[in-house]
């Protein structure tokens, strides 16, 4: 009968191999399908970027490398009006957004809202809520106050309170959670030595949620750069975007101006979505102080009159 000289010990280091390889076989398994799902999101942009140097005027077919399509569109009218267009409707709704997000996050963060939850869920839904859904309620709820507000014809106007009320959830939880790491007790502190309201905020909360309201209002004025559902439904003559020119465009046939327009609106949407991220992860939430530690104190002129 054959004797086995392996001892005990040597047993579970030989039985711990196993999952040893599980552990590596899963790893693989998972770089695998995460490259090729970034290769099938991003394979059509790379599609589009790569034809927009095309030299062949239609089709696939490539041709040579050139960079004649970006000049035709210095001289394309209608892209420079969309563009004109798209800027001014991202820079309005962009202030405006982010102004009336801040101020909501303030608020809900201080729980000074009635109905605090309900207000929470409705922003929340709002960020599932699609955009074709979103883009019909608004049509008719501006047909509604047509009746009595003649002024409020599809146009820039209502092309930017579109946008703003896609922006507002977005600006809100953004600037939220980037007070959620704040101590209270700066505001409290400021207040205790004689700050106001608007002083607290000038000199306390705003230079520490800074980084979140920058990357709140990059993020958008992506979203007003990319959006194309609220501006087709909202959208009126003269107030032709980027997205729906494109739109247009591909209707009559791919060319490669388009690729060429296209690529640049990707580039721009990328850029500033990567500044926004960029910006929240460079400046850290200030930690709040240790027991031992003195906040720094600074003296503020108060605004109640001294008796």
């Amino acid at each position: 009968m054959a004797v086995s000289l392996e001892t005990p010990e040597a047993r579970p280091a030989r039985a711990g191999s196993t999952p040893g390889r599980e552990t590596r076989l899963r790893s693989r398994a998972l770089l695998a399908v995460s490259v090729a799902l970034y290769v099938f999101l991003y394979a059509p942009l790379a599609v589009v970027v790569v034809q927009s140097f095309n030299r062949a005027p239609r089709g696939t077919e490539w041709r040579g490398f050139t960079t004649h399509w970006y000049a035709v569109l210095a001289h394309h009218e209608a892209a420079l009006h969309a563009t004109g267009v798209t800027l001014s409707l991202a820079t309005m709704s962009t202030v405006v957004s982010t102004l009336l997000g801040t101020m909501l996050a303030l608020a809900l963060s201080q729980g000074k809202i009635r109905g605090q939850r309900a207000a929470e869920w409705t922003l929340q839904s709002m960020l599932v809520v699609p955009d074709i859904v979103m883009a019909i309620g608004l049509l008719m709820f501006y047909a509604v106050l047509r009746r009595w507000l003649e002024f409020l014809e599809p146009g820039l106007l209502t092309m930017t309170l579109a946008h703003i009320t896609l922006q507002i959830p977005f600006v809100t939880l953004v600037v939220r959670a980037r007070l959620a790491g704040l101590d209270p007790a700066l505001a409290e502190a400021a207040r205790d030595l004689g700050a106001s309201g608007g002083q607290t905020f000038r000199h306390v909360l705003l230079p520490l949620i800074w980084p979140g309201l920058l990357a709140s209002a990059l993020l958008a004025f992506t979203l007003s750069l990319d959006d194309f559902v609220l501006s087709f439904f909202t959208s009126g003559p003269g107030a032709t975007t980027l997205s729906i020119l494109i739109y247009s465009s591909v209707k009559r046939g791919l060319t490669p101006d388009i690729h060429a327009l296209s690529t640049l609106l990707v580039l721009v949407a990328v850029g500033a979505t990567t500044v926004a991220m960029l910006v929240r992860r460079a400046t850290p939430v200030e930690k709040p102080n240790r027991p031992d530690q003195a906040p720094p104190r600074r003296q503020f002129r108060s605004s109640q009159p001294r008796g």
